[in-house]
């Protein structure tokens, strides 16, 4: 393997040096993700897509854990791998059990909404003449996701009320995580710690929620 994947990366307050355990909180909460995924197999009963993303939550908090203690490019990728897998899997789910789309019509969408989730970023960064992803701590990347479940949850709210009112408050959570997840760098003069800790605390949250509300509703 090319060197440059050990190149190390430090991208969170709480990490002061290279060491292993240089971030042990962000390290140790990404047993939330763990909790999250078991909670959710236990409640999808058989339901194979759900079972099938709650282990890939598992793989998010064995991959974040990985980052946040080894904290090198490949590493990194460990990260945010599992994470995307989830998004767009998440997605193609939502479109087939909530809108009863076929699964052409919903990989169509779901493949229509990567390309706009992977051209945001790029797309900001050129009308504004600066990395827009390193003014947000990389968090611009996970607009789109919020974008989907404000929408998902809107169009939601005639057909199974329910359940969009449990999607929009998902969506209100993920936001609140995602503060804290691009505050992080900047309160490191005040709060050492940092607040990474708290967007995997909340994000567990959001990735359950979502698990149970597909368990609990199909067309």
């Amino acid at each position: 393997m090319d060197a440059s994947w050990f190149e190390p990366v430090r991208a969170y307050c709480e990490r002061t040096d290279a060491a292993f355990w240089a971030e042990p909180v962000n390290a140790l909460s990404n047993a939330a993700f763990l909790i999250a995924a078991a909670l959710a197999a236990r409640r999808a009963r058989g339901d194979g897509p759900v079972l099938a993303l709650a282990g890939i939550v598992f793989v998010v908090g064995i991959g974040s854990f990985l980052f946040h203690t080894l904290a090198n490019r490949w590493s990194m990728l460990a990260d945010v791998i599992p994470i995307a897998v989830f998004i767009y899997g998440y997605f193609a789910l939502a479109m087939a059990r909530f809108f009863g789309l076929r699964p052409a019509a919903a990989t169509a969408l779901t493949l229509a909404f990567a390309g706009l989730s992977f051209g945001l970023t790029p797309a900001l960064d050129a009308l504004s003449g600066r990395s827009v992803s390193g003014l947000t701590n990389g968090s611009i990347d996970y607009v789109p996701a919020i974008l989907a479940l404000l929408g998902v949850g809107l169009a939601l709210l005639r057909r199974a009320p329910g359940t969009a009112r449990s999607v929009l408050a998902t969506a209100g959570i993920f936001l609140v995580s995602l503060t804290f997840r691009t505050v992080d760098v900047g309160v490191c003069a005040r709060l050492p710690l940092g607040t990474h800790f708290l967007w995997h605390g909340l994000n567990a949250v959001v990735l359950y929620r979502l698990l149970i509300a597909a368990t609990r509703f199909r067309v």
